[in-house]
């Protein structure tokens, strides 16, 4: 009896782990049925999701009659430049979060939680205001430090739980060898807290790719653009050119695919281990 109601419970458990699965997944199906259909198919009533012919002439048009090149390389440069600035300043402050001793150290820890609450439009009209103060619209620099900033308060939060659990031991016994805060910092805790970097990095490099409002304010030029600007051009006025939108947006959604494949194990072990230590 006992086995059975085992049993019926591992069955309960996996039927309901398919559906939510599934519905997770319907998006992507939905996605890819539009990119394989030409205009006719997309909008035919009533609609169907299997394409009766399968439009390979959609990828065609989107690099070709569209910069679609440009608006890759633009958001690549942009996601780096903001994952390399945000980790060079998170790294040396969840350091100081989690090893110096000074007041109102945990009103600032708590203090990184609150600001990640606030919506980014609600400080939008000013960071505009001091973009144009600083004449850096329609630049590159823009988006750069703006996606570093609204990233920072997680990633300090997450490296601080990982170098809090490094022994302090590890730490002094470089001091006593010669090293100073800065060498142990590159040699010791980084190495040790390798999951936890990986996984503010890659949070930094998919916010940044995916981030889509203070592009479409800050640039103004289409070669400038990122790609998630850039899939604006397929909605117009009067008509939404689905079959072009999901097709751009299949692409743009390899770039992240591959990235969280690659580095899998690592960011398993960095989400875990940051949110248990912290």
């Amino acid at each position: 009896m006992v086995e059975k109601n085992v049993g019926l419970k591992k069955a309960f458990i996996y039927f309901w782990a398919t559906v939510i699965i599934l519905f997770l997944l319907f998006p992507f199906f939905v996605m890819i049925s539009t990119m394989l259909k030409d205009f006719n198919q997309v909008y035919s009533k009533p609609p169907f999701w299997i394409p009766k012919r399968i439009a390979w002439e959609n990828f065609k048009v989107i690099w070709t009659k569209y910069p679609m090149a440009k608006y890759f390389l633009n958001s690549f440069i942009i996601a780096s430049g903001s994952t390399i600035l945000n980790t060079l300043l998170c790294i040396p402050a969840a350091y100081a979060v989690a090893r110096l001793r000074f007041k109102g150290r945990h009103f600032l820890l708590y203090m990184f939680l609150v600001v990640q609450m606030f919506s980014p439009v609600i400080v939008i009209i000013s960071l505009f205001k001091i973009m144009s103060k600083l004449h850096l619209l329609n630049t590159y620099i823009s988006l750069i430090l703006v996606n570093s900033v609204f990233t920072l308060a997680f990633n300090i939060w997450m490296l601080n739980g990982y170098f809090q659990s490094i022994p302090k031991e590890i730490e002094e016994a470089a001091l006593i060898d010669g090293c100073n805060r800065v060498s142990t910092i590159y040699k010791i805790m980084i190495p040790i807290a390798m999951p936890g970097v990986v996984t503010t990095v890659i949070y930094s490099f998919i916010a940044s790719w995916n981030e889509f409002m203070f592009a479409l304010t800050f640039i103004k030029t289409m070669d400038k653009r990122p790609l998630t600007v850039g899939l604006y051009n397929f909605i117009g006025r009067w008509m939404v050119q689905w079959q072009y939108l999901m097709a751009a947006s299949f692409f743009a959604l390899i770039p992240v695919v591959v990235l969280f494949f690659l580095i899998e194990k690592q960011l398993v072990q960095g989400l875990a281990g940051g949110a248990v230590k912290g």
